[in-house]
């Protein structure tokens, strides 16, 4: 039996952070009370414990690309994101071949097989683009796009036990009706890289849908004269919205007054990280094009922004500075996203559930990380 022991914490609630001491054993949060007694328990000098994060949406890192990455690839792409708070995550993989698709599936199924302590765990798989619109293509290559027609999903690669994530646009051809076939196969149907119409979302909507793909970003923005896409999924009470929070896709301002109109509990962070997150300014070949980063920007030849370089670390110290509060963390970098995906054994800091827990001081700076009980970083 292993246990640990966390002293001095705070764990966020409705009515504020409270202090609290957490036991935990062979994995799993056992006890939190006011005092857990241990000879070497972990202090934590007042700093609020989260759910370890959970990033939905990304593309790689550290010079590994999801698409070209193997089962060895995508573990170091855990292991890099563990160390920044991340302890589950859902590869993405951008348009391309139905080859390319079936090799990346293959090693997304090898890798989940792999015990590893020290890399972030794989708990589904995001399929972005592909039914999307070419005109709001991003930094996604539009020869890939098609429409959709009944039976095409029979032919994507999947891994029994994960969550599927769709990300579509419902005004291409048939796209309501993959709307519809997503909700039917259990994946998750998630709105992007389009410009669709009221009616065609109010239409996707009906069939279930309930979730947006990076918010303002690849779609119609708000006008006062027409909701747009950005508009209608934050005046949805239950949909819920990805947003990627580096003050580039979108403004410090915005994201400020999205918190303040959608609320935590609309809202996931997301990295949408893309290969050369970690490695620093430069240029780099991705996707079949060249990306220049500096700093925290990223440019394809066309000029679109093409993904990001922060973690789900930099996104919650962002959001925090911003105004966010303590619960408000926890439900935009786990809760949301855990519910989202089904994960009913982690996403909340509560007893039963496993240890993937990350600690922040009064600054929003992670001072501990922990994955199924094992401090990872302290």
């Amino acid at each position: 039996m292993s246990r640990v022991v966390l002293q001095n914490a705070s764990i966020p609630g409705e009515g504020g952070s409270q202090p609290a001491s957490l036991e935990v054993v062979d994995g799993v949060i056992t006890r939190i009370s006011e005092r857990v007694e241990s000879d070497d328990a972990i202090d934590l000098k007042k700093a609020v414990v989260l759910p370890g994060f959970i990033d939905i949406h990304n593309h790689g890192a550290v010079g590994i690309d999801v698409n070209e990455a193997d089962a060895a690839g995508l573990i170091e792409i855990g292991r890099f994101l563990l160390r920044s708070g991340v302890t589950s995550w859902v590869p993405t993989i951008v348009p391309d071949s139905i080859e390319r698709y079936r090799s990346i599936i293959s090693a997304i199924s090898e890798a989940r097989t792999v015990e590893v302590d020290d890399a972030a765990e794989i708990v589904g798989i995001h399929y972005e683009g592909m039914f999307s619109n070419r005109k709001v293509c991003g930094a996604l290559r539009p020869e890939f796009f098609r429409e959709y027609k009944r039976g095409d999903l029979d032919n994507l690669p999947s891994v029994e036990g994960l969550a599927h994530i769709f990300t579509f646009a419902p005004e291409v051809e048939g796209g309501v009706e993959l709307a519809e076939d997503l909700v039917e196969r259990g994946w998750i149907p998630s709105i992007g890289h389009t410009s669709a119409s009221v009616e065609d979302l109010e239409a996707a909507y009906a069939k279930g849908v309930r979730q947006v793909t990076h918010l303002f970003n690849a779609m119609t923005g708000i006008h006062h004269r027409d909701l747009g896409v950005a508009g209608w999924a934050i005046a949805k009470e239950d949909v819920c919205c990805e947003i990627i929070a580096d003050g580039i896709h979108v403004s410090e301002e915005i994201l400020k007054m999205t918190l303040r109109a959608k609320g935590s509990e609309g809202l996931m962070l997301v990295s949408d990280s893309i290969a050369p997150t970690g490695l620093g300014d430069g240029e780099y070949r991705i996707w079949e094009e060249t990306i220049t980063v500096n700093g925290l920007t990223t440019r394809n030849n066309r000029g679109s922004i093409a993904g990001s370089v922060i973690t789900l670390a930099d996104a919650s110290g962002r959001i925090y500075r911003l105004g966010a509060n303590h619960l408000g963390l926890a439900q935009m970098t786990s809760s949301n996203q855990a519910r989202l995906l089904a994960l009913r054994d982690r996403g909340d800091v509560a007893v039963g559930k496993k240890a993937d827990l990350v600690a922040i001081d009064s600054k929003g700076e992670i001072s501990l990380i922990m994955k199924s009980g094992v401090v990872i970083r302290s």
